[in-house]
């Protein structure tokens, strides 16, 4: 899963795509508001942080535009602006959330899970695929109750798999979820995560199917 921060404080940025990546999504970071329409309306994200005064396009017209475009994207809104008027005007416009700024970097954790949650329509604090088991809120990963030990994109590519499952995903949309703009990608890097969940999933757990020229399908076993 892949989330857009627009966001010109550097050190505020920093803070925020270091506890999502630690979560587990691939992150970008976008200082200007100039690309942010552009990018959430044509990026695969499932989240976008906006932060209200920005340099370039003002956080609210951003809002506007991508609301304007009929993209469905969840959005929270950061900002300083303490006033209600700004809150119920943003909302209004079609943001999903408010967090007024400072806040703690572990509630944030928490509203980024819940509106990933209500936008898959996925109450439930398990994603659950035979044995197989996905807790959300802390992004433990279980096979037949034992604990799977996986790198952070090696799980990123299996929840991936696990929320499509019995459905081709094709290649280019697995990286672009598992990796943001400014991360480097290797020519096979999606196929070596593979090949390592394949043997950690080994024997009793789902199985990952090749479909050749095309992508990868989770099949339960």
């Amino acid at each position: 899963m892949r989330i857009l921060v627009v966001e010109d404080d550097p050190s505020l940025a920093r803070g925020v795509v270091t506890a999502l990546r630690a979560m587990g999504f691939a992150v970008d970071h976008e200082a200007d508001g100039s690309d942010a329409v552009r990018l959430a309306t044509t990026e695969p994200y499932c989240l976008v942080l906006l932060d209200l005064v920005l340099p370039g396009v003002p956080g609210l017209q951003i809002l506007r535009e991508i609301r304007r475009r009929g993209c469905k994207i969840p959005i929270l809104i950061l900002t300083v602006r303490q006033a209600i008027s700004d809150r119920v005007k943003g909302l209004d416009l079609g943001a999903d959330d408010y967090l007024p700024k400072p806040f703690d970097l572990s509630e944030l954790e928490a509203r980024v899970r819940a509106l990933i949650r209500r936008a898959e329509g996925a109450p439930y604090p398990k994603l659950i695929c035979g044995h197989l088991e996905w807790e959300r809120s802390t992004g433990a990963i279980s096979l037949h109750g034992r604990p799977l030990l996986l790198r952070r994109r090696e799980a990123a590519v299996l929840v991936a798999l696990m929320a499509q499952v019995g459905k081709v995903i094709i290649k280019d949309r697995l990286l672009n979820e598992i990796f943001g703009f400014d991360e480097p990608v290797g020519p096979n890097t999606l196929e070596l995560y593979i090949a390592r969940l394949r043997k950690k999933l080994e024997p009793d757990g789902p199985h990952i199917r090749t479909i050749r020229g095309v992508g990868y399908m989770l099949e339960l076993a």
